[in-house]
């Protein structure tokens, strides 16, 4: 029997919720990649903590149902995030976050320890993790981590040393700002630069070479969830083995599945 790809999620969730529809829909970006890889036929688990409100029962119930393991989940007292969204033509337009009891999540020993047993870790900009991904680097373990659209953010220079497969997103610059801009970053530590453009597909720098791919066309509902499509369809990809090129290609066929429906999931 094929081993399954095992890839482990730490940091935020939060129920996206759409105002003026009315709706709520859970999500946050760990939390969505590990959903996908489950998507994808993977084995995944996913680290982080809900509050004691009605918004932490929903996501605890909606990942199991997802498939994803729930077993270091933490329930702390208090409010689980949440992230005020509006829709226009198709397109997420992100408000207010409320952090909720994220602000008091941090990975213990036992996490660590569990989360090493993965073909990969993923962690992100909002997940409280940066400070201990050296610990987690220590045990042996793949890292992914997406730093979204925030290059300034402060917790580039804390994480991405410990980085191995940097994701970054981008739609303004042109390519050769970007080459520089990845450039720069590769330097930093991350065997693998990956930025997602949008509408104009992706870029991935391994300090070789530049490679770039386009997306999949489709019909767009709702773009939530669309790069952390990309993200599990390429490292699912890379755990499998493929090239590069290959993980971009899954990548961009995941995502276009995601955007073809309201809601991260």
């Amino acid at each position: 029997m094929e081993k399954k790809i095992r890839i482990a999620a730490a940091g935020d969730n939060c129920m996206d919720v759409y105002d003026k529809e009315g709706t709520a829909y859970p999500g946050g970006n760990p939390l969505n990649v590990a959903v996908y890889v489950a998507r994808l036929g993977g084995e995944s688990t996913y680290v982080g903590a809900v509050g004691t409100d009605r918004y932490g029962e929903m996501m605890i119930e909606a990942i199991r149902k997802k498939g994803v393991d729930v077993s270091h989940l933490k329930v702390l007292e208090g409010n689980t995030a949440v992230t005020h969204v509006e829709i226009v033509d198709g397109d997420r337009i992100l408000g207010e976050y409320e952090e909720g009891v994220l602000a008091d999540f941090r990975l213990e020993e036992e996490d660590l320890d569990f989360l090493s047993g993965y073909d990969m870790v993923v962690s992100g900009l909002w997940g409280m993790c940066e400070r201990q991904l050296p610990a987690l680097k220590a045990r042996g373990a793949v890292i992914a981590f997406d730093f979204a659209t925030k290059p300034e953010d402060p917790v580039v220079d804390i994480a991405i040393g410990s980085v191995d497969y940097a994701f970054f997103a981008d739609d303004e610059k042109n390519e050769e700002e970007l080459k520089e801009f990845m450039r720069k970053m590769y330097a930093r530590g991350p065997k693998l630069v990956v930025v997602t453009r949008g509408e104009k597909g992706s870029m991935a720098y391994d300090g070789e070479r530049f490679y770039t791919h386009g997306i999949v066309p489709c019909q767009v509902v709702d773009t939530m969830g669309a790069g952390d499509s990309f993200i599990a369809g390429f490292l699912y990809a890379v755990c499998q083995g493929k090239s590069v090129p290959e993980a971009m290609a899954d990548g961009a066929a995941n995502s276009s599945i995601t955007i073809g429906y309201a809601g991260a999931w």
